[in-house]
């Protein structure tokens, strides 16, 4: 997998989140976060990076910062739909056969990180591949906010995904893994992932990434070592703010 010509990083970006509305565009350390998450894609250095929105004013502060940007429309229902149109737009030829979807609202995220989400598409029976941390506290557990990925092992720090839940899951002892919303799809597979209507245990757990299990898809997970500080919420943008600061 390193052939950037063939790779691209698509980010998906949107003012009107429910719980803190226009978020990307909200300054960390001098920088709006936004431009934040295309720089540790950009540092990344596995392929042509572009933030894909509906909206003129994060369009205007990507491109203030040298990024590239590719206008979509602003009823699509999921960043995936939204990256796959951008994916057309930009690579009508389809040279592109990899498309990495990183979310906008991930300034912490490590570029190692990025990286390490394309290693289970060395296998070629493998759709789409995204990454898990363990968990180690009783508070990450119990917490439907948090994403359980369950799997069975396929090598070392490598799982095949068998469900994602927001209950507590495996039972018993053994480890937990906190899943990472940063995914890495063959062309193909996001092609027939747009395609298909929501499925029922989407729907039950609104997790979107059910939808390619129960269409039978292989999705491959890359166990590392920490969780990014995801921003939802105002103190999850104030302890964005000081890692960053010190950073």
């Amino acid at each position: 997998m390193t052939d950037t010509s063939r790779t691209l990083v698509l980010i998906p970006a949107r003012m009107a989140s429910t719980r803190l509305y226009g978020k990307p565009l909200m300054d960390i350390a001098g920088m709006p976060m936004i431009v934040h998450v295309l720089r540790r894609a950009q540092e990344a250095a596995i392929g042509r990076v572009a933030v894909a929105t509906d909206t003129a004013e994060i369009a205007a502060a990507v491109r203030a910062h040298g990024g590239d940007v590719v206008m979509t429309r602003a009823d699509h229902p999921s960043g995936s739909d939204r990256i796959f149109e951008a994916l057309e737009m930009l690579d009508p030829t389809h040279r592109a056969d990899i498309v990495i979807n990183l979310q906008g609202d991930f300034p912490t995220i490590a570029t190692d990180n990025i990286r390490d989400v394309l290693g289970p598409l060395d296998d070629p029976v493998v759709d789409i591949a995204t990454l898990a941390a363990e968990i180690h506290t009783e508070e990450e557990s119990l917490a439907p906010s948090v994403v359980k990925a369950v799997g069975s092992p396929v090598g070392d720090r490598r799982l095949r995904a068998l469900y994602f839940t927001r209950a507590t899951a495996p039972w018993g002892d053994g480890p937990r893994y906190h899943h990472i919303g940063l995914y890495a799809y063959r062309r193909a597979a996001l092609e027939r992932f747009v395609s298909l209507p929501p499925s029922p245990l989407e729907q039950q757990e609104k997790l979107e990434q059910l939808r390619a299990l129960e269409a039978g898809m292989r999705i491959d997970i890359t166990i590392v070592d920490h969780v990014p500080r995801g921003v939802d919420t105002a103190a999850d943008l104030e302890t964005a703010r000081r890692i960053l600061a010190k950073a």
